[in-house]
């Protein structure tokens, strides 16, 4: 019988050994979680979590899944250094990553080239900064163990971007959920290496856990968009301080259409479109009542600026030339922002109803052209 970290959550004890056998690694391992969607991959990620926290004082947590992501709102790759076990694994928390890319889409399919880019570089950043070198044998050592969290996509161009993710991590250690679909999941095997074996890779392949003999799911059944809306909101519930009485949907979205946003000087930032191009002409009215993701153009690595949170952009005041924005980001932070970048990320519909309007994030009075 598994242990279980968490009241409603059953853990099976091919689960609890797999992550055992990581945790007592002789060197911190780098592992990667793979596999089919809503085969568990996000339980297990917190469970090994929990466990390695009992060996390491810290764990990185590089989050590659744009649609669901662990620790912030969809559309971002991020690294996480996590000090802290989570006592519920059943409950998603938001956490401020260490370095965090703004991909602006909630999955590779628009632009897997560039996606891949993303990954490579958040995963370069972490060794830069988390592994040495063993000037002895003149061989990386990893200084913090690493996991690696993946898109339930694992078919078509799903499947290459992921053999691409698993080929230049190298990971010490890959567990491959399987659910009872068969063509659905992963090849046998290292699927990644083209046939050739890898004895440096320990490869753990584990089942599903779907439910147990009291019939207590490991897995809760969302739909996706609500899971990314009720994320959003979340994230900008942070914009009110923790002991505000916003209970409920109606309440946060009228806190937020009331809420006093900052004013950011058009001629102080530049403003990209991700995975499209918007006619200089139409810009103002593509980023008007719109999320961006709050950049530093002058900061990460190249071409690609690493992001400090999101904004919603209250309006838009081409005549003062200024933009008013709504965020959680502190002010000391965003004085660093010189970059608003826009993709497919939107506003809640449940947000945007206040009062019987359409949009309260949309004024005319305050959208003007020149």
């Amino acid at each position: 019988m598994g242990s279980s970290p968490s009241p409603d959550i059953y853990i099976p004890e091919q689960w609890s050994e797999a992550a055992g056998s990581i945790a007592d690694s002789s060197t911190p391992p780098i592992t990667l979680i793979c596999g089919a969607k809503n085969c568990g991959k996000t339980i297990f990620s917190r469970y090994l979590l929990n466990v390695l926290l009992h060996r390491y004082s810290r764990v990185a947590y590089l989050d590659t899944d744009v649609g669901q992501p662990e620790f912030t709102a969809p559309a971002f790759l991020s690294l996480t250094i996590v000090h802290q076990e989570t006592p519920d694994i059943t409950i998603p928390c938001l956490k401020t990553p260490e370095r965090c890319l703004f991909f602006g889409d909630v999955s590779s399919k628009r632009d897997p080239t560039s996606y891949l880019n993303y990954v490579f570089a958040i995963y370069d950043y972490y060794r830069k900064e988390y592994c040495s070198l063993d000037k002895e044998e003149n061989s990386p050592m990893i200084d913090l163990p690493l996991i690696v969290n993946t898109p339930g996509w694992v078919k078509g161009v799903g499947y290459s971007v992921l053999v691409d993710m698993l080929k230049y991590i190298c990971p010490t250690h890959v567990v491959k959920i399987s659910i009872s679909s068969e063509n659905k999941n992963l090849p046998a095997g290292q699927f990644w290496l083209d046939g050739e074996h890898n004895g440096t890779i320990n490869l753990i392949e584990i089942n599903s856990a779907r439910q147990d003999s009291l019939n207590r799911s490991v897995l809760v059944q969302k739909d996706a968009r609500l899971l990314r809306d009720l994320r959003i909101m979340a994230y900008f519930r942070q914009c009110f301080p923790s002991d505000s009485d916003i209970s409920t949907i109606k309440e946060l979205a009228h806190s937020l259409a009331s809420h006093c946003p900052y004013e950011v000087p058009i001629a102080s930032i530049k403003i990209q479109h991700l995975h499209r191009e918007v006619p200089s002409s139409e810009m103002f009215y593509s980023l008007n009542a719109s999320i961006v993701g709050l950049a530093v153009d002058s900061e990460g690595p190249e071409n690609l600026p690493w992001c400090l949170g999101l904004g919603i952009v209250r309006g838009i005041d081409t005549i003062k030339g200024v933009l008013y924005v709504i965020t959680p980001v502190p002010h000391s932070s965003l004085d660093k922002v010189n970059l608003l970048l826009q993709g497919y990320i939107q506003i809640p519909i449940c947000l945007l109803q206040v009062q019987g309007c359409i949009s309260p994030y949309m004024s005319a009075d305050v959208l003007t052209t020149s």
